[in-house]
């Protein structure tokens, strides 16, 4: 969208009208309308003549619809005079085939911004923007401005039809723009629209046509593996009345693996090629999706070769090959263990997360929990056998210390009656000499 623009005017009604009908051509019939004061009547000929300024010179052109639009906006219903305004600008601007879109867009932007931000008109006038930008392919320039959509909604007090009608426009012109994730994005948004718990509303035709584009949508995209968002929409839960075999295969992408997929092609022959759907396309996503469920219930975590070439269903040399493309679907986190010909699951996505997924979760519990208890027991032991050691050693050092201490003291004993004796010859020698 472009830069919002300012408009400068001075005069009055009646001076600006007269020169905006004698610029498209029709001053003569406003002059009379305009001296009767019948400025709604004078503005209705101005409008319905102003076609011709998609002819107007380059100069001119946003001068002349500037003035036009503040005309518009002065009236007591401008409800009445916009659309025409919007749709010439859809049109071409012949006189400058080169600056055509970007003069168009500045005069839409200018309405826009004029309009006071919780006029519901501004929803009319967006609209046309949208469709706008989708018929000059220039998506790239509305995307920036598409966070702005669910706040600017609820300012103008949009009913569920008229918040649809804009979701789905967007999503129309991304689809045009090949954004494909963009595109979806709105269409599931257009889709939350329908009362859930309108059971004749979620069953409507338009209901089931886009909720119909919207799984077409999903299964083909080659990035989409999650499918639980558009499962959850009560217009599509309806598809298993309408439309049957659409909803089986989006229950087989969703939670089932390549050979319920087979299974279904066998069932249905010729059904996908006559739906136009790409088998081809199909086909290597449920085998990434199996893969993928294969290693969720894989409880070990390493995955021989030859399960994952028997759940995908190719030749044992594709292995790897296969490995490395679910690994950049970041559906499955891993490597390969060429030598023991294993592909070791680091983490997985759960394609749902149900009953038999929860189940399968306290499995994985019980088994870290039994782990984890014969590591406390080995610790354990550990601790006693280390404390058992402790208390030998301290045993042993104090059993030697005390063998030290009494041999000491066995020692200083024999010291002490030597010295005695000693002394006691000496007396005696004493004695003899006396």
């Amino acid at each position: 969208m472009a830069t919002p623009q300012l408009i400068f005017v001075d005069g009055t009604f009646a001076e600006l009208a007269q020169e905006m009908a004698d610029f498209v051509q029709v001053g003569e019939q406003v002059q009379p309308l305009l001296e009767q004061d019948k400025r709604e009547d004078a503005l209705d000929l101005i409008v319905k003549a102003s076609h011709s300024l998609n002819g107007a010179p380059e100069k001119d052109f946003t001068p002349a619809y500037n003035l036009l639009i503040h005309l518009v906006l002065q009236s007591e219903e401008p409800k009445k005079y916009l659309p025409t305004l919007c749709a010439n600008l859809l049109k071409p601007i012949t006189s400058s085939p080169t600056h055509g879109f970007t003069l168009a867009s500045n005069a839409l932007t200018t309405i826009f911004n004029l309009l006071d931000k919780s006029n519901p008109l501004r929803f009319n006038v967006f609209m046309q923007i949208v469709r706008f930008i989708r018929q000059n392919s220039q998506f790239d320039l509305l995307k920036p401005r598409l966070k702005n959509v669910e706040g600017w909604l609820q300012e103008w007090k949009s009913d569920s039809e008229n918040q649809r009608k804009l979701y789905v426009e967007v999503s129309d012109a991304a689809n045009d723009a090949g954004d494909q994730e963009e595109s979806y994005f709105y269409l599931l948004k257009a889709l939350a629209t329908f009362d859930r718990d309108n059971q004749e509303e979620v069953s409507s035709d338009e209901a089931q046509k886009l909720s119909l584009r919207a799984l077409r949508m999903a299964i083909s995209s080659p990035t989409r593996f999650d499918f639980n968002d558009l499962r959850s929409l009560p217009s599509v839960h309806a598809l298993s009345d309408s439309h049957p075999v659409y909803s089986q295969l989006l229950d087989i992408f969703t939670e089932q693996d390549l050979e319920d997929y087979n299974d279904f092609r066998d069932e249905h022959q010729g059904w996908i090629e006559n739906e136009k759907l790409d088998h081809e396309k199909l086909q290597r996503k449920m085998r990434l999706l199996t893969f993928a469920s294969l290693a969720a219930s894989t409880p070990n975590r390493e995955i021989p070769y030859a399960s994952i070439a028997k759940a995908l269903q190719i030749p044992d040399e594709d292995v790897e090959m296969w490995t490395i493309d679910v690994i950049r679907s970041k559906l499955v986190e891993g490597r390969l263990s060429q030598k023991q010909k294993v592909f070791l699951v680091h983490r997985t996505t759960y394609r749902v997360f149900g009953e038999k997924q929860w189940r399968e979760l306290g499995t994985r519990v019980d088994q870290f929990k039994t782990v984890v208890d014969r590591l406390v027991g080995v610790v354990r032991k550990a601790q006693t056998d280390v404390e058992a050691q402790r208390e030998r050693e301290q045993q042993e050092l104090e059993r030697k210390l005390a063998n030290a201490g009494l041999g000491d003291s066995e020692q200083r004993g024999g010291n002490r009656g030597g010295r005695t004796g000693g002394s006691r010859q000496t007396r005696q020698r004493t004695d003899d000499d006396d």
